[in-house]
């Protein structure tokens, strides 16, 4: 085992937040898990497993032990007459993992596309873009148990699947660390287009014939123009969910607000882009300090430089509050903090 004390986590999370680990450590294999789950530095036992550092914000210094994933693999498992299914390690970076499968002419992924993170970490978020989410395309997961080291195989079911949330955010969370998890991917292709921007991005790219490559590559276009890269500016994605709000309330606030752009649900229930209520309070292209909200995408906090996770957090809570005054929605965090 290569323990380092100290360790900066400045380059392990996509915020580029300087805090460190009191103790930190890799492990490649299932073994060397077992072996850093057991070894206690100290009386502070406490574990911390870092993917891709996609989806955190670092407000302080990590106690105890970091443990990152670098458990790598990708095969082809089985196939029947419809699907393929594909299991991919926890330490797989997730865009890599989806070009593969693009590659291999693995259908269903594609309007996943350049997601940042890890493949372990997919399911415990329910990752989505353009129409699809994992639950979609997911088969089962395995996951050891940091109790008592046992392996345990979790189905779709068995995972709670919701918006953006699985049982690893709640009843499980801090219990498990995903080891791999298997996909069950279309042999013919069910071209998802009609979310977002994809059409006329496809129009752009004068694609003549659909294919799963093409829809990829405009997802991909998307987001690069919308979104910022996180090795150019520290950020993590979209920061807040979308709300889902009752449609009587939906209602009442179309009524002050016509152009409010939304989804029905169901028959009693709207989501509405947070972007669009962060924009509406004022707050798209805000700056204090190094800490921001992206010009192009106020979903997206940003760190210009040198921000702290407390700067960003504080600009969070800023922007919850004034939408929740403006509009009565409460904003939910998509991001980790820690």
């Amino acid at each position: 085992m290569n323990i380092l004390k100290e360790f900066s986590l400045k380059p392990y999370n996509t915020f580029g937040i300087n805090v460190s680990a009191e103790y930190f450590a890799a492990f490649s294999t299932i073994n060397e898990l077992k072996e850093l789950i057991n070894y206690n530095p100290h009386t502070n036992s406490n574990k911390f497993i870092l993917g891709g550092g996609s989806n955190i914000l670092f407000t302080k210094n990590v106690g105890g032990l970091v443990l990152k994933n670098e458990l790598k693999g990708i095969e082809l498992i089985k196939e029947d007459t419809h699907y393929l299914y594909v299991k991919a390690a926890g330490g797989e970076n997730w865009h890599q993992f989806v070009l593969h499968c693009i590659k291999h002419n693995y259908a269903g992924m594609e309007n996943l596309s350049l997601i940042p993170g890890n493949v372990g970490a997919s399911p415990m978020q329910n990752i989505g873009a353009y129409g699809v989410e994992i639950k979609d395309v997911f088969e089962s997961l395995e996951a050891l148990n940091r109790q008592d080291q046992s392996i345990h195989t979790f189905s779709t079911n068995d995972c709670e699947f919701g918006y953006r949330d699985s049982i690893f955010k709640r009843k499980y969370k801090d219990q498990f660390v995903i080891l791999n998890v298997t996909f069950r991917l279309n042999k013919v292709p069910a071209f998802n287009t009609s979310y977002g921007a994809i059409e006329q991005e496809l129009e752009k790219m004068h694609v003549k014939e659909l294919s799963i490559q093409s829809i990829s590559q405009a997802v991909i276009n998307i987001r690069s123009s919308k979104l910022p890269d996180p090795k150019i500016i520290g950020n993590a994605g979209s920061f807040f969910k979308n709300p889902t709000v009752l449609l009587k309330q939906f209602k009442s606030l179309q009524n002050t607000y016509p152009n409010m752009p939304h989804y029905i649900n169901d028959n009693t229930h709207v989501k509405i882009p947070a972007a669009w209520l962060i924009e509406q309070c004022g707050w798209k292209g805000f700056k204090k300090n190094d800490a921001g909200v992206h010009a192009h995408q106020p979903l997206v906090l940003v760190n210009y430089g040198n921000a702290s996770g407390e700067e960003i957090y504080d600009l969070s809570e800023e922007i919850l509050q004034s939408v929740k005054n403006k509009f009565a929605i409460e904003l939910e965090r998509e991001v980790n903090i820690i």
